[in-house]
């Protein structure tokens, strides 16, 4: 669906209730040239960094407790 700018301005609520609704997008136009673009949002927001391989790694043995190894540091 295209629509002109002074259109979009005038009706932007009911447009942005539409584009929800449907999951459909708009492209907003000036001068007859696209300019925008209007998108549902997604449901579902991206993974974040951290945590994002939570339940694909398997830890064995104690990650926390000393190693018993000496270090150059220690020398």
């Amino acid at each position: 669906m295209q629509i002109a700018a002074g259109k979009f301005k005038a009706q932007c609520l009911q447009i942005m209730d539409k584009v929800q609704r449907e999951h459909c997008s708009v492209v907003i136009t000036k001068r007859g040239k696209p300019c925008a673009k209007l998108v549902p949002a997604e449901e579902e927001p991206t993974p974040a960094l951290f945590g994002y391989l939570g339940g694909k790694l398997q830890i064995e043995g104690d990650i926390v407790g000393p190693l018993n190894e000496a270090w150059d540091a220690d020398a």
